[in-house]
């Protein structure tokens, strides 16, 4: 069992032990430590905040725990039920809320569940104040409101509805073209709330005919749940069996999209983003963003449209910050995470569904064609684990002065390019693990890139041990 609790929320396991695992005391701790930022935080009397959760089986009792602390610390709670995580989002904005919290584990299998936490623009928290609700949550530091300050608290599941209308009145959605091409999609929302949400957008893009797979929303998955090549075998199947256009998938909660080919070829995560960009950019010039470990195919097609692509470091809070730096007008993480800021900056599959939708539509040929003009790389992910005592920075600054002659940034670990090939070295967080991505245009080259990383690592780490023992 796993409990996990970082700058990025609290996360973890159901079942087990109090002290290993994702249970009612922690969830109670942890809402009221986030109320107390809210209310030292919030604007005016606003004291609002968004409830939303997708559909693992432990989202209910959760969600009743994470809600009646919310109004035993005087905050006001509007609880979309069932709800997708952009939607929630979106629906903090739209509400003027002074936050929100997200149930779900995203990709992780469905005995795991999170809660995520949001400011007032429905973005996610900064890690100072991720921090200050950690140490409040750890000493216990809040209080109670008297009974008669007790929140109050809203149902409205129409969020889902509001946020498909909010794309419908996107320019860059062609809900003509779309409809025009008469579409026949096979649908995998892994019985999460994409099943909700997925079926009336494409219903309301004009979809001409949806197959659905695992759409009921009752928490069960029928596969691990991340949306990679390996964990959606009958998706492909039925597109290469069948007569369809294009096969989505999402995750649990709805921000990341993958694609497969009408053959039931895997469209390939990275370029989910690469695609949209490309059709967003192509309606008008622009500034791009994505984490430094995805695919250089973002940066190509930026510039083919005169644009300016930048990386930023890993994670969307990282990717957002970089979008405003930079006004870029598209972007996201090579996951297939894509964010449009002219809806809100969130990574949204929906969103990126009518899209990517549009750019089909708009183009002259089939998926698999449309996949095919676009470069081709090709991404390798490795690790190496260490033992506790390694000082892991030391490695990082060591690999930065073994290839001061490429190109080298160390944003988020540090990341060495070599024409158009690139290795990026990340410490985790968590672990003493070092992770290796590298990208080439075949996966021959990208993996023997990687492994002559890691050889360079092995060499260091046995030169400090050589200077230790003479020490």
């Amino acid at each position: 069992m796993t409990l996990i609790k970082s700058i990025s929320g609290i996360r973890g396991t159901i079942g087990g032990s109090a002290e290993d695992s994702l249970n009612p005391v922690d969830a109670s701790r942890f809402s009221a430590a986030y109320a107390k930022w809210i209310l030292a935080n919030a604007e005016g009397s606003n004291n609002k905040v968004v409830l939303g959760r997708d559909a693992r089986v432990s989202g209910g009792w959760l969600s009743q725990i994470v809600s009646g602390t919310l109004q035993a610390m005087g905050v006001d709670v509007l609880d979309l039920g069932l709800s997708t995580t952009p939607t929630v989002e979106l629906a903090v904005e739209m509400e003027n809320a002074a936050g929100g919290i997200i149930l779900t584990a995203s990709h992780n299998p469905a005995n795991w569940n999170a809660l995520k936490l949001l400011n007032s623009k429905g973005e996610f928290i900064s890690a100072d104040a991720m921090k200050e609700i950690l140490d409040d949550a750890e000493a216990g530091n809040y209080e109670f409101v008297d009974y008669k300050k007790t929140g109050t608290v809203t149902e409205d599941d129409t969020y889902i509805d509001k946020h498909i209308e909010k794309i419908l009145a996107l320019d860059l959605v062609d809900v003509e073209a779309i409809k025009s091409k008469k579409f026949r999609v096979v649908i995998d929302c892994v019985n999460s709330t994409g099943g909700i949400a997925v079926p009336k957008l494409l219903n309301a893009l004009g979809v001409d005919h949806t197959e659905e797979l695992f759409c009921e929303p009752n928490g069960r998955f029928p596969h691990n749940p991340e949306p990679l090549p390996e964990h959606i075998s009958e998706l492909c199947r039925t597109l290469e069996n069948g007569n369809y256009h294009l096969g989505i998938i999402v995750d649990p909660d709805v921000d990341r999209l993958a694609l497969v080919t009408e053959d039931g070829t895997p469209y390939g995560e990275e370029y989910t983003l690469v695609t949209v960009a490309d059709y967003v950019l192509g309606k008008t010039v622009g500034n791009t963003v994505s984490n430094m470990s995805s695919t250089r195919a973002l940066r190509d097609v930026t510039e083919k449209h005169g644009g300016e692509y930048t990386a930023a470091a890993v994670g969307e809070v990282n990717v957002v910050k970089m979008m405003k730096d930079t006004n870029a007008i598209i972007g996201g993480e090579g996951n297939g995470g894509v964010i449009l800021p002219e809806l809100h900056y969130g990574r949204d599959a929906l969103v990126g569904i009518a899209l990517f939708l549009s750019k089909l539509a708009t183009f002259e040929g089939s998926a698999n064609m449309l996949r095919a003009s676009y470069p081709s790389y090709h991404i390798s992910k490795n690790k190496i684990e260490l033992t506790p005592e390694i000082d892991v920075d030391l490695i990082l600054e060591k690999m930065q002065e073994r290839y001061a002659n490429q190109p080298v940034n160390t944003l988020d670990g540090v990341k060495i390019e070599f024409g158009k090939e690139w290795v990026h070295l990340r410490k985790s967080n968590t672990e003493p693990i070092i992770r290796i991505y590298s990208e080439s245009e075949t996966e021959r080259t990208a993996e023997h890139l990687a492994q002559k990383i890691i050889s360079d690592i092995k060499e260091i780490l046995q030169s400090n041990n050589e200077v230790e023992e003479e020490a």
